[in-house]
């Protein structure tokens, strides 16, 4: 039997997989063969969203594997998200639906607000009109409607989490930031202990490979800031545990209670990245991963 993983525990009881497959700047045509070798590899949480235009590309692995007898429905956990221009109920409903026409699913696990603030259908200007409550509202009414198993938010503020937490008639589930060495997001992680909501880091290893194209094909700019990968106190450990760095970090996170979901389409990296549940760092390393080095956001949401 393939090992699978730990799992968190949502407010739902539902089990979420505390390791998953992120697919953002997943080439076209990549993203087929690093759920094929994900899923070989014991991983059950994919991790997409309609803005990645991928769902068509795993929905069809998907579609394999289950046919194929490889994998039950219910042992999948898929998390997507409705962009900021699908906020208003029938919107949301309807770019949900087709989410799952691509994804070729009848619900999915998760779905998530992307960002915390709403647009025009076409993305020519924002909507101020368009609270965060609102955009919990939209969350609860395909929630109601059995069309994903839980519902949260990505990329939202603490105190936005806390406005829709205040608001809301149901629970949120998860709540999805950039979250890493130098964002370690200790505040936001003890905002969601207190109310019970689960925390998916992504970015987890600092986005190595966040250097990249728009789809303009105008190049993304991105502040230099120190690497955690080469975090000496990182490799120290890599080196003591004959790990990697990579898995030093995601090992990190994962002994905070967080859920992780690296990003990669290289099949020794999403094999590499899955081999860390073998050791255990002492709860000295922790802590003193734990001490602040440095202070770096990579990513800016101010919507």
């Amino acid at each position: 039997m393939v090992f699978t993983g730990p799992a968190i525990t949502l407010s739902t009881l539902a089990k979420m997989p505390q390791i998953g497959l992120g697919t953002w700047l997943s080439s076209p045509g990549a993203v087929k063969g690093a759920v094929r070798q994900a899923l070989d590899c014991g991983y059950r949480l994919i991790d997409t969203a309609e803005l990645y235009k991928n769902e068509a590309e795993i929905g069809e692995v998907i579609n394999e594997y289950i046919v194929d007898g490889k994998i039950k429905r219910e042992e999948l956990f898929v998390t997507t998200k409705a962009w900021c221009s699908h906020f208003h109920p029938s919107d949301m409903e309807n770019a949900l639906r087709d989410s799952l026409k691509r994804l070729r699913l009848n619900y999915v696990d998760l779905y998530l607000a992307h960002e915390p603030g709403a647009f025009s259908t076409d993305m020519s200007k924002p909507d101020n009109s368009f609270t965060v409550e609102k955009v919990w509202k939209s969350l609860e009414g395909v929630y109601d409607k059995g069309l994903t198993k839980a519902i949260g938010v990505s990329n939202f503020s603490i105190p936005q989490i806390e406005r829709v937490v205040h608001s809301a008639k149901i629970p949120v589930h998860n709540v999805q930031v950039e979250c890493y060495l130098y964002l370690p997001q200790f505040e936001l992680a003890e905002v969601c202990k207190r109310n019970n909501i689960s925390l998916t880091a992504y970015g987890p290893l600092g986005s190595p490979g966040r250097s990249s194209f728009k789809e303009s094909g105008a190049k993304m700019e991105w502040k230099p800031g120190p690497i955690p990968l080469e975090d000496p106190l990182v490799k120290k450990l890599a080196e003591k545990y004959n790990k990697t760095p990579a898995q030093i970090l995601l090992r990190h996170l994962l002994q905070r209670q967080i859920a992780i979901i690296p990003k990669s389409v290289n099949a020794n990296r999403i094999k590499e990245n899955f081999n860390i549940f073998d050791f255990e760092l002492t709860a000295d390393e922790v802590n003193e991963l734990n001490k602040p080095k440095h202070h770096q956001r990579l990513f800016f949401h101010d919507l």
